[in-house]
């Protein structure tokens, strides 16, 4: 699953059973790069959330984690604007830490792009 473009992006990539791999970029200046200890059904189930939220008539501002527990590597929190969604980004390499974090936020996405994104995230074709 990759989110954003050259300028911001985000990266969550399986590199062994219940390893994953959370990379972020900003501008280049700020950047982080850690190992999540995730299931492959808690990943499922947060790209399953991600997709049924943009589906979602109402275009209402969400957040999502991809694990509830103190291991929670990832939280995105969307913001509806026009066609697509802005998103603040949340990530924890320590778990849920309140002192080492990395906090960006992305230009808004086009829903069509998110919704292929979390479609790939679940090894199916774009819908």
């Amino acid at each position: 699953m990759r989110l954003g473009k050259d300028v911001a992006w985000l990266d969550m990539a399986r590199t062994g059973e219940d390893t994953w791999r959370v990379t972020a970029d900003s501008c280049s200046r700020l950047t982080a790069d850690c190992t999540a200890y995730l299931t492959d059904a808690e990943v499922v189930d947060f790209a399953e959330e991600m997709l049924s939220r943009l589906g979602a008539a109402s275009g209402a501002s969400f957040s999502a984690a991809v694990t509830p527990g103190r291991n929670n590597p990832l939280v995105l929190k969307a913001e509806p604007v026009e066609d697509g969604f802005a998103f603040f980004v949340r990530l924890t390499p320590n778990g849920d830490d309140g002192a080492c974090h990395l906090q960006m936020e992305f230009d808004p996405i086009p829903i069509e792009d998110l919704r292929e994104a979390f479609h790939v995230q679940l090894g199916q074709p774009p819908a």
